[in-house]
């Protein structure tokens, strides 16, 4: 996956917003507000900020050395994941990219009033509001 597909996949989640609160090149994807991932490129390698499950999050952290604590976000609930890794052992499948991508879009449409999770799910259907959980 590249930084381009990224940008396309969270983009294709419903009704996701993307906006650019604190740089010019570093689109942050919110659905209803809400910030569900943080792109960007540093140093030429493209990163992505995606909320995690206090358990799922130590357990990719140990799985995947291109997954660490979120930059600049409650480590507890947010990794960053280093999508185009040079280490072969060290890169993140694209399936489990876009699972965990699935995850925390899900994590926060949970976190949602029940009016707006309502609608999404009238809309789109559960199986695309929440993806695998």
């Amino acid at each position: 996956m590249n930084y381009q597909e990224l940008l396309k996949i969270l983009s294709a989640k419903p009704e996701a917003d993307q906006c650019y609160p604190f740089y010019p090149d570093v689109p942050v994807f919110k659905i209803k507000g809400k910030v569900f991932a943080i792109a960007s490129l540093r140093n030429g390698k493209a990163q992505v900020n995606l909320k995690c499950s206090p358990d799922q999050s130590e357990v990719l952290r140990m799985l995947f050395d291109s997954v660490v604590p979120g930059y600049h976000m409650n480590k507890k609930h947010w990794n960053t994941v280093f999508i185009d890794s040079e280490i072969p052992a060290s890169k993140v499948p694209d399936y489990e990219i876009e699972r965990m991508i699935d995850h925390s879009y899900g994590l926060v449409v949970k976190g949602l009033k029940a009016s707006q999770r309502k609608s999404l799910e009238l809309g789109y259907g559960h199986k695309a509001i929440y993806g695998d959980q």
